[in-house]
């Protein structure tokens, strides 16, 4: 630099540092020697996770030594190569958490050189894999494992329960498109069974026409939960991908009677499943069963008229991206939900439009709203300022004139309102199944 930084505290630098993109702290990182120390300093890295792709061979010791001072506990890694999970594990050992964007055998028998890992994300194995208690250091310290185009070496549920319940400890489970052909049903019951802590499970349904095994599965309303006759169950969150409504039976929430987050995401949308048969509602049967919902998440699926009048008034966050919204049915949804804090409206492939006027009046406690900008007239746009209580506004789709829109909003707001645009940053641990909704 030409000229000296001003001599401010470390502390003041850090607390402005902690505004910047990751991209801008690169940047600014690359100014100074002094100002390369400030922005290694861990706390603006909290949360941050490292992308290893390997491309070029192995990093230098710069590198491992920069991250070092980060304190990153996160890492994407791209690599199949045993050599480069080896250089990692003896780099990072602290890593937390571990997302392996490509995996083998080989490489998950690599796992074991990670004393901390806690969260573990795996997707995209080519050939079948076996995660089995040995693979991992510590498999009581997991508490969070997604697994996500997946194959086990048996398409029985069987071949999942074994791998799984070796990590007793598990708060948190994914299982998409893993080959599993077993009844829906069975499987969740299954799960819960193995994992007495489990808080969020999130699985691709599967719909089979005969069941692969001979002998009875008992049904939700017959085991009244998966921990017995008083469905003590410690679930709260469940996501339902690819589903149907022939995926699970009317009355599968009766395994899960404290749920407080649902999400389904179904496979097919209203005029879709029009074509496919006689209309078949569960998800009104299911949100009448679920008396503590605070939360739920709509995919495609049904008319929101055929559901409307089950949600629960207890639901504070609200998603639907749906095919097409109409003004009765944002009434009789507002009518449901009073006290609505969060909402994600996103009638894909159809719009809001002149409905966005209408959002101030019928959920006038919002604290956090995502809609589309497209098609909407900037009047009723604007109209989104009389939200008093309004503090976080994403607009899922970008115009070119949309900061000039968006500056306006702020000052009718006295800029209270923070606003972003499409796409934001993303959980890392989210999967790529469901992150175009969160």
């Amino acid at each position: 630099m030409a000229v000296s930084p001003p001599q401010l505290p470390s502390e003041v630098w850090n607390h402005v540092f902690g505004y910047l993109s990751v991209a801008d702290k690169l940047s600014v990182r690359a100014c100074c020697k002094y100002f390369k120390k400030l922005i290694d300093h861990g706390s603006l890295w909290k949360g941050w996770a490292v992308v290893l792709g390997f491309q070029n061979g192995s990093y230098n010791s710069q590198f491992w030594a920069s991250l070092r001072r980060k304190k990153v506990t996160s890492a994407v890694v791209r690599s199949t190569k045993v050599k480069d999970w080896k250089q990692l594990a003896m780099c990072l050992p602290a890593l937390t958490t571990v997302i392996m964007d490509q995996s083998s055998q080989e490489t998950l028998n690599c796992l074991k050189n990670f004393p901390h890992l806690k969260h573990l994300v795996i997707r995209s194995s080519r050939k079948s894999v076996l995660l089995d208690a040995p693979a991992v250091s510590q498999p009581l310290q997991l508490t969070h494992l997604s697994m996500c185009g997946v194959k086990f070496p048996s398409a029985a549920i069987d071949s999942l329960i074994s791998s799984v319940s070796q990590f007793q400890n598990l708060t948190s489970l994914v299982c998409h498109q893993t080959g599993i052909i077993e009844e829906s049903v069975w499987m969740v019951h299954s799960i819960l069974t193995c994992l007495p802590k489990l808080k969020h499970l999130s699985l691709t349904t599967v719909h089979v026409l005969y069941p692969p095994h001979n002998h009875p599965r008992p049904k939700p309303g017959a085991i009244g939960g998966a921990h017995g006759q008083d469905g003590a169950t410690a679930l709260s969150s469940l996501e339902l991908i690819n589903y149907s409504d022939h995926s699970l039976p009317e009355d599968a929430m009766r395994l899960v009677p404290g749920l407080q987050t649902l999400a389904v995401f179904y496979q097919h949308s209203d005029e879709e499943l029009a074509e496919l048969g006689p209309p078949v509602c569960h998800l009104k049967t299911w949100l009448v069963d679920l008396p503590q919902l605070t939360t739920l998440v709509i995919v495609k699926g049904p008319s929101v008229y055929k559901y409307v009048n089950a949600i629960p008034a207890t639901v504070t966050s609200l998603t639907l991206r749906v095919a097409g919204i109409s003004s009765e049915e944002m009434a009789a949804v507002a009518v449901q939900v009073p006290d609505l804090l969060h909402l994600h409206m996103d009638p894909w492939p159809s719009h809001l439009g002149a409905l966005t006027a209408q959002i101030p009046h019928l959920f006038p406690k919002l604290k956090s709203l995502k809609i589309r900008h497209e098609h909407v007239p900037e009047k009723d746009f604007l109209h989104l300022h009389k939200l008093q209580d309004l503090k976080y506004l994403e607009i899922l789709d970008g115009r070119p004139n949309l900061s000039e829109l968006t500056m306006k909003l702020q000052t009718l707001t006295n800029h209270r309102l923070r606003v972003t645009t499409f796409p934001c940053h993303r959980d890392i641990l989210a999967c790529p199944c469901i992150c175009q909704v969160y």
